[in-house]
């Protein structure tokens, strides 16, 4: 029998025992290399906890941010509900020869409804020919002038409010802040109320231009009587109202905020001969200190009625007393008690 060098001869002629296994060895948790990953998002997560550490959150519980949360939110649907509509309605032109009527004539427009570039075709129901006819009306200055202010409302509330949470001393420092703030407001409550008035108006408008009765009219086939013209489906502009709902919403919003950001301007107290800037720090009130409430204000180091119990021990002799005795003049205060002085 053959035994292999190093290896201890078995016993009996036979091993059972299995030779070992070569075990990886596994670094400790400690020594690996970190994730490349997680090492870069690190410095991003950091960021991230300073800010929302040193946000002021509470400013959203007041009048000041909650509002401008809700002028966030609602010039989000103003300009949306506005700036992605598209509608479309049908008509149907029957010709007394039937093989030239046309039961579906389909007409789309949308945002920003520049309807006179729409275009359709129509039978004229004196060939196979058909007529092609544009809508009537431009009216994308109104609808376009709504949606910028929506989307910069959007903007400036968003801005706004996060002066509010992570810049809220820089805004009330010298009032300028708040100041700017106020004209910014006033000019969105000027531009909601002009906006919103002139695209209910557009949308008046576009309501009309696009009803289906009045496009017949313009048909050439349907004025002759012969001929069947009618409307089969109206467009549905309830999205086109609610932009106006929303805007005028707007403009509640952004004019009720002018009287709360009109008191952080501190021209309130300014009109009512109280305003002191807010930049400056008040003097504090003189402190009491080491002499306490109630003590004399004279019997400091400096002077003061002191008398001397301590030196040549003068008492009262004959109804007068001695010089030792004598009361020491306070520097500096004037009083004379002795004899002596007032001569």
């Amino acid at each position: 029998m053959a035994y292999v060098a190093g290896r201890a001869p078995p016993i009996g002629g036979t091993s059972s025992i299995p030779p070992p296994r070569a075990v990886p060895y596994t670094a400790p948790s400690s020594l690996r290399s970190p994730d490349p990953l997680i090492t870069e998002e690190a410095p991003k997560m950091d960021i991230v906890n300073q800010l929302v550490a040193t946000g002021q959150f509470t400013i959203i519980k007041q009048p000041l941010g909650f509002i401008k949360i809700l002028q966030w939110f609602f010039a989000i649907f103003a300009f949306s509900t506005c700036g992605s509509y598209s509608g479309v309605f049908r008509m149907s032109v029957e010709c007394k020869n039937r093989t030239e009527s046309d039961l579906d004539i389909e007409v789309e427009f949308a945002y920003p409804f520049r309807l006179h570039q729409v275009w359709f075709d129509v039978p004229t129901c004196k060939g196979p020919e058909p007529e092609r006819l544009f809508l009537e009306g431009d009216y994308s200055s109104s609808a376009e002038f709504f949606v910028t202010i929506g989307v910069f409302s959007f903007l400036y509330s968003m801005a706004a409010l996060s002066v509010y949470i992570f810049l809220l001393e820089k805004y009330r420092e010298g009032n300028r802040g708040a100041q700017a703030d106020f004209v910014m407001t006033t000019l969105f409550t000027f531009f909601w109320l002009v906006s919103s008035s002139a695209w209910a108006k557009g949308l008046s408008d576009v309501k009309k231009a696009t009803d289906p009765d009045q496009v017949i009219n313009l048909i050439s086939a349907c004025d002759r009587e012969e001929n069947r013209c009618r409307e089969v489906h109206e467009p549905v502009v309830s999205g086109l109202n609610t932009s106006v709902a929303f805007g005028f919403c707007n403009l509640v919003l952004w004019g009720g905020n002018l009287w709360f950001v009109f008191k952080e301007t501190g021209w309130l107290g300014a009109f009512a001969g109280t305003y002191a800037p807010s930049g400056e720090k008040q003097p504090a009130p003189d402190s009491y200190g080491q002499q306490g409430y109630g003590q004399d204000p004279y019997a400091g180091s400096q002077g003061g009625y002191q008398p001397d119990y301590g030196q040549q021990g003068g008492g009262y002799e004959g109804g007068s007393y001695n010089q030792g005795a004598a009361l020491h003049r306070p520097q500096g205060h004037g009083i004379c008690v002795t004899k002596e002085c007032r001569a």
